[in-house]
């Protein structure tokens, strides 16, 4: 019986467990399990990884994703590969222990892809200065 993925859901609610390599990398056919719980990623190779292009309105926007994908990779202990620019962001995972993909790659990309489903929510540019009171 070959093993199934768990679905989007749980995916995203799972946290990321520290490989410590010594163990095979995910065969294609376990990849591609995993990569129908989650929409938009695509199976790449040489490494073996994940990646997805994110569109955005501006520049703005795309660094703002970035640094919550990055953010949420700090906090997990699982880092990608961030590209952005103007209007786009590309997010690439795999495990670099193992030189391929880790059930923790599909776990990050089910977190990034609720980001994305997020709505944005422009950071504050800061907090005008209180106006000039003139002592007495």
């Amino acid at each position: 019986m070959t093993p199934q993925a768990p679905a989007t859901q749980e995916l995203a609610g799972k946290t990321c467990e520290p490989c410590r390599g010594g163990i095979p990398p995910m065969d294609r056919a376990m990849a591609a399990s995993y990569l129908v719980q989650v929409p938009g990623w695509v199976l790449k190779e040489d490494p073996d990884r994940i990646e997805r292009d994110f569109k955005f309105p501006d520049f703005a926007q795309a660094q703002a994703f970035a640094n919550q994908v990055g953010t949420l990779c700090e906090a997990e202990g699982h880092h990608a590969d961030i590209h952005f620019g103007w209007g786009h962001c590309r997010v690439a995972f795999w495990t670099h222990k193992i030189k391929g993909l880790h059930e923790n790659d599909f776990i990050m990309a089910a977190k990034v892809n609720g980001i994305a489903d997020a709505p944005y929510v422009p950071a504050s540019v800061g907090t005008p200065p209180p106006p000039y009171v003139q002592g007495t």
